[in-house]
């Protein structure tokens, strides 16, 4: 197995088969015993690592598809907790037309409290069906109270927000040691705050609820070093996007604003940023990225299954590189092809299409991938 980072890379999720999500449907109804979906889920990551595989990919995930989001069964397993409420929204419109989501908002109802593995059993199983290197993605610790401040987390579970920083913390290092000592050696963390303070509205409405954006990505950076310090023999990575929802999206704007405590303050070194569209701005703020760092660009949309042109890629990457050596430089989509269960508007084909140019792209530009 060979270590991160790679010059091709993806971010995790894959489309679930509608023959899984028919069975899944079955489980909840109680038609489907617990080890008959178990053994269908086998099947279909099984697949899914193949699919990885013959794409030309060095980091093979899960594709998460135990999980009804990227994020929903490890906040379960932490006690009363939802992450990802989604208010009601008007009908969406025609599939494959991106547009503005509602943002999710949590509920904390009671102590964030990690009983157990989470993820284990899953790095296991992958990294008992690939020679190549087993990636776990995890969400992001500062998730819930990015969408729901110190008053989701007062409203009932906590009366100091210094208890629930130190519960999440530790639950997060807990889960973080744990694959680590089973020999895990890569692992990304999903976390969209990062990507959306520079969204003129997300700042409103933080401020709003009484959070100054720029206080809290001092705090978001601290609490995330407090995570990610002194895990042994693991490359960790941060995944940052704007959204990613049935090809939703659910703000938009630059990195500019969080750039330099981004690749500067925290304690890692590979940034994996979404970049397929104008909406993330302009190359100019990996201007900041210090010497030995790197940087995953997401120039591939998983929200369309329009594929892209390999040359507009390799260009967009030269473009890159005039702000950051290239060969500290790699490529990905953007983002998972399926954050929930029901997946993004494309097609199993654009799926694999979309990987298998990330392959070659990374390919044509750096010899490998």
């Amino acid at each position: 197995m060979s270590p991160p980072p790679f010059r091709a890379d993806h971010i995790g999720s894959l489309l679930r088969p509608a023959s899984l999500l028919e069975l899944r449907r079955q489980h909840a109804a109680g038609a489907l015993s617990n080890a008959a979906l178990h053994a269908a889920e086998d099947a279909a990551i099984q697949d899914a690592i193949a699919l990885q595989e013959r794409a030309g990919l060095s980091a093979i995930t899960d594709g998460e598809l135990r999980r009804r989001s990227y994020h929903s069964y490890f906040f379960g397993q932490l006690g009363d907790i939802v992450p990802d409420h989604v208010p009601e929204e008007p009908d969406a419109g025609p599939l494959g037309a991106p547009r503005r989501g509602a943002q999710p908002v949590a509920h904390i109802g009671s102590r964030v409290k990690r009983a157990g593995p989470i993820h284990l059993d899953d790095y296991r199983f992958i990294a008992a069906h690939t020679k190549r290197t087993p990636k776990l993605t995890i969400p992001g610790p500062c998730a819930l109270h990015f969408r729901g401040g110190d008053k989701a987390a007062l409203a009932s579970a906590y009366s100091d927000m210094d208890a629930f920083w130190t519960d999440v913390v530790d639950a997060f290092r807990a889960e973080l040691l744990e694959l680590a000592q089973a020999g895990c050696t890569y692992v990304q963390i999903d976390e969209t705050a990062f990507a959306k303070f520079g969204d003129p509205d997300v700042q409103a409405s933080l401020a709003a609820r009484g959070d100054d954006w720029r206080a809290l990505i001092d705090l978001y950076v601290e609490m995330t070093n407090r995570v990610v310090r002194d895990i042994p023999g693991m490359r960790i990575g941060i995944h940052l996007c704007r959204g990613n929802r049935g090809g939703q999206f659910h703000a938009e704007g630059s990195y500019e604003e969080v750039a330099d405590k981004l690749f500067n303050a925290l304690d890692l070194d590979l940034f994996l940023l979404e970049y397929d569209t104008p909406r993330a701005g302009d190359f100019s703020p990996l201007r900041f990225v210090p010497k030995g760092r790197s940087v995953v660009l997401g120039l591939v949309s998983t929200k369309s299954g329009a594929l892209e042109n390999k040359d507009d890629l390799k260009r967009r990457i030269d473009e890159a590189a005039g702000f950051m050596p290239l060969e500290n430089l790699a490529i990905s989509p953007q983002c998972g092809f399926a954050s929930v269960d029901t997946g993004n508007p494309v097609t199993a084909a654009d799926q694999e299409a979309k990987l298998r140019l990330v392959a070659a792209a990374a390919r044509e530009v750096w010899g490998d991938a």
